[in-house]
């Protein structure tokens, strides 16, 4: 299957899940992200913010243990830049509110900068991905330009509610891939 099948596909099983649903898989996902990773050696760790609409996993689950179990992990935000079609990131600050963005993304509007080689590991949204470790996202191409700044060694870690599909047939070389993916039911290495 294409991308855009996949992302048609799977777009529409996901909102088809019911808000408990929904709820119980990110719980269950945010307890394998805790028990598979060593959080002692993280300095920065960047997620994306769940859009509720799309019915995306509760990343705020593990944001909010962390901040809890691990206050000097510094947590970075993403921020659309849609000129550039690019992200900008910033440390999560409770002193500057976030706002909505017109994808009904949640995003910090300022606070300090992250430096991109100072990310540890990156929670990546997705839609679907497949054996291999490909994603399939919403389509822009953000995550795919940030991702190919980041370290080498920055551990990339998708998020689904389902499991992975055996391949996608129109991977190209600005995709990068992911090194884990945790669903409800595994926890993946690729």
């Amino acid at each position: 299957m294409t991308k855009e099948e996949i992302r048609e596909t799977y777009l529409k099983q996901r909102l088809a899940l019911s808000e408990m649903s929904c709820s119980m898989m990110s719980h269950t996902i945010s307890e394998k992200f805790i028990a598979n990773f060593d959080l002692d050696r993280l300095n920065v760790l960047h997620s994306f913010i769940p859009i509720t609409k799309n019915k995306e996993p509760d990343t705020w689950v593990i944001i909010d243990w962390i901040r809890t179990k691990y206050p000097d992990i510094r947590i970075s935000l993403p921020r659309v830049v849609t000129k550039t079609r690019q992200l900008q990131n910033f440390y999560f600050d409770d002193r500057f509110p976030l706002k909505k963005n017109k994808w009904g993304l949640e995003e910090p509007t300022q606070g300090e900068s992250t430096n991109i080689q100072d990310i540890d590991l990156v929670i990546v949204p997705l839609v679907a991905f497949d054996k291999k470790g490909n994603r399939v996202g919403y389509g822009k191409g953000f995550y795919d330009k940030f991702l190919a700044g980041c370290r080498p060694d920055c551990k990339r870690v998708g998020l689904s509610f389902f499991e992975a599909i055996d391949r996608i047939d129109d991977i190209n070389t600005l995709d990068v891939p992911l090194h884990h993916c945790i669903t409800p039911k595994e926890f993946y290495t690729f």
